[in-house]
């Protein structure tokens, strides 16, 4: 066994943690562990205070808080499934647009969320979280993902914060002119990859049956 993953299924950076993992390990390889965020369990709490999922306890002890460097985990699996998931000729440019969507996309979609607890309005943070999604759109308008016609480390780590931007108001997103953007986001909703990974678990307690992962067949 690898290890144990602490994931909450509809935090991405839990979800893109766990499509790194469903992509790149071999299938029932940890065991899955998922977390009411109201009610973290104390194994949790013991590996890592800060208690933000996702976790992934190694077999060897160590643990890994951070949802990329799991990603960079699952990577290094397979040196070869490496090279196509994570191109040298791409990793800076890939780097620094994870960056922006983890900075500030974020940033924007969490005030775009819940826009009556922030100074502006609704209309105000979706407008700063365009300025990513249109470079998205014209990365998209050249390519069926986001570095070329194979998916990669990027598209992994980006999807699931796009998918909460598109939901916010789903009316709006949808009538927008980012096509290229709404294409690839349906894509991804509908892929068996996404869909294996959104299997809904009950809250892990100590003495549950194992919850093996990634599951089989993805």
């Amino acid at each position: 066994m690898l290890g144990i993953l602490y994931s909450f299924r509809r935090c991405p950076y839990a979800m893109r943690a766990r499509l790194a993992l469903a992509y790149c390990v071999s299938p029932e390889s940890m065991e899955l562990r998922e977390v009411v965020l109201k009610d973290k369990p104390d194994e949790l709490l013991a590996i890592s205070p800060k208690a933000t999922v996702p976790v992934l306890q190694l077999s060897n002890g160590h643990v890994l808080e951070e949802s990329l460097d799991i990603m960079h985990f699952s990577m290094s699996q397979d040196a070869d499934l490496k090279s196509e998931f994570y191109p040298l000729h791409f990793s800076s440019e890939m780097d620094d647009l994870i960056e922006q969507n983890d900075g500030e996309f974020k940033w924007a979609l969490d005030r775009y969320k819940y826009a009556d607890r922030y100074e502006e309005s609704e209309a105000f943070y979706r407008e700063k979280g365009e300025r990513f999604l249109q470079q998205l759109e014209t990365r998209l308008a050249q390519s069926t993902y986001l570095f070329g016609d194979q998916f990669t480390l990027a598209d992994l780590a980006i999807f699931p914060f796009v998918r909460q931007f598109a939901h916010v108001n789903k009316n709006w997103f949808e009538q927008s002119h980012y096509v290229n953007v709404s294409n690839w986001l349906n894509a991804w909703l509908e892929s068996p990859l996404f869909l294996s990974v959104m299997k809904k678990y009950a809250q892990w307690h100590e003495g549950n049956d194992k919850v093996l992962f990634p599951p089989k067949n993805t």
